[in-house]
């Protein structure tokens, strides 16, 4: 029994044509999910990457694990947490990864045999990387019983895609550098500009038009899919194919321009945390099934040892794959199969990186309450009824309030019931260290000169760079 389990960071579901995209950024990964399921509303109840990851690879959402913050240094995973590489290698599986998230924590490489850390000279990593690395390693271990794991980046920031791909997403004749488009105005003087000039802006070019950021998304989509259309036929080459549980998961979306969010990944909107989830099994999942419930990446983990429990694939362990106690995952198996539509009545989401946020997603509506708007201006309580208003532009929260006190007592609830006595771990990164990402822009304004109040209260493009030319 072959396992690949594969990250598309930054993949939002609603840019897949797969989804009901207009734009043909995804062909092959909507081949792929003909040939199995795909999930109409699977969502990232914790966001962004690091606690989104730490999620898929418990089973257990943030509050469960303790793990709320990305780029916290208060965070620590135990390593009494059962991790699904480790559970797999002790049950007799030859485990990898081609995967660059130990530079984030050091528990992202527990458990594999062999970890490539797929990191370069530069920040991003391109998904042609990726397969260099994973290509010969599937020709080296065909014959095993093993668990791969993959982490494409293409679709994080900094946009960068070959030049071919862009004309296909970009109006012909339109010029991305007019200078009387001022669409990147609000953008350029977003108080968390200072971070997105030295790890996107710069590196991009002086863009006027912000249709052209979204182009540039959608064409490292576009190239993406190429990449995974070279890792299929790797595997049809080899003749293990057939024997492949394939899954491929968003750790989160992201926003373009909605919300106040250009190009990045935050927020508890759709955008961000409706993700793309997709499984093919030749044999043993139908194919064209669309799942339409809710379900959670938390319920990739005990899909998994469930599918190896019912393969029974030879050498294999099986009473090393029960499914570890107190997984907040629910296994996707009897959605798979017609069973039952969806895992989760409601899924509750939460973020602390940018902002400190909690929310809760029901069939219907969504609940978000905020405690630390970071760079953003945020009202305490938003409420969005997805069916009649299903880019959450029209907060109820003041004019239904009863409907939102329910869903908010709804949501503390939920939280007390996993914290069990213990400190919010929100709570203590708020407190001891504050919000991650508002350190990140702290750090780049002392080195321009400026304090986050006096930038904050005039986020003027120009007057940052100015400054940030002075002191160089």
């Amino acid at each position: 029994m072959k396992i690949i389990l594969i990250s598309l960071d930054t993949l939002r579901a609603s840019r897949l044509s797969g989804y009901g995209y207009s734009k043909p950024t995804s062909p092959y990964l909507d081949r792929i999910a003909e040939q199995g399921v795909l999930f109409e509303r699977a969502y990232a109840a914790d966001i962004p990457t690091e606690v989104a990851h730490t999620g898929i690879f418990t089973g257990k959402v943030g509050l469960t694990t303790g793990i709320v913050s990305h780029g916290s240094e208060l965070t620590h995973l135990p390593k009494s947490i059962p991790w699904l590489p480790n559970l797999l290698r002790g049950a007799g599986f030859t485990t990898s990864a081609v995967d660059n998230l130990y530079q984030l924590k050091e528990w992202f490489a527990r458990g594999y045999r062999y970890y490539t850390n797929s990191v370069g000279g530069n920040r991003w990593i391109d998904g042609r990387t990726v397969n260099d690395l994973a290509l010969p390693w599937l020709a080296e271990h065909k014959d095993e019983s093993f668990f791969l794991f993959l982490h494409y980046w293409d679709a994080h920031t900094p946009y960068l895609p070959p030049e071919s791909y862009i004309p296909d997403f970009y109006e012909a004749g339109r010029d991305p550098y007019d200078p009387d488009n001022r669409s990147m105005e609000r953008a350029y003087n977003h108080p968390a500009y200072p971070f997105f000039k030295h790890h996107h802006y710069d590196l991009v070019g002086p863009v006027t038009d912000s249709a052209y950021y979204d182009a540039l998304y959608d064409a490292e989509i576009r190239y993406l899919d190429d990449r995974l259309k070279e890792l299929d036929a790797q595997l049809e080459k080899l003749g293990i194919k057939e024997d492949t549980l394939l899954i491929l998961f968003g750790d989160h979306g992201e926003s373009l321009t909605e919300h106040d969010i250009y190009w990045d990944h935050c927020g508890l909107y759709e955008p961000t945390v409706h993700v793309p989830i997709i499984m093919r099994w030749p044999g043993r999942i139908p194919e064209g099934r669309r799942v339409q419930g809710l379900v959670q990446q938390v319920d990739i983990m005990p899909t998994v040892l469930e599918a190896i429990r019912s393969e029974k694939p030879d050498g294999v362990d099986l009473a090393k794959v029960a499914d570890p106690p107190a997984m907040d995952g629910r296994s996707l198996w009897p959605t798979i199969l017609s069973e039952m539509d969806g895992t989760h009545e409601a899924v509750y989401l939460s973020e602390c990186a940018w902002q400190a946020a909690r929310g809760v997603r029901t069939n219907r509506y969504k609940f978000i309450r905020t405690y630390d708007a970071g760079p953003f201006t945020r009202p305490p309580r938003e409420l969005y009824d997805l069916d009649a208003d299903p880019e959450e532009t029209v907060n109820l929260a003041e004019r239904e309030p009863e409907l939102a006190d329910q869903l908010e007592r709804q949501l503390e609830s939920w939280v007390e019931a996993k914290l069990n006595g213990r400190e919010d771990p929100k709570d203590r990164q708020l407190r001891e260290e504050g919000l991650p990402f508002r350190r990140r822009i702290e750090q780049i304004l002392a080195a321009s000169g400026m304090t986050w109040d006096e930038w904050f209260q005039d986020p003027c493009r120009e007057r940052f760079d100015q400054a940030a030319e002075g002191r160089h």
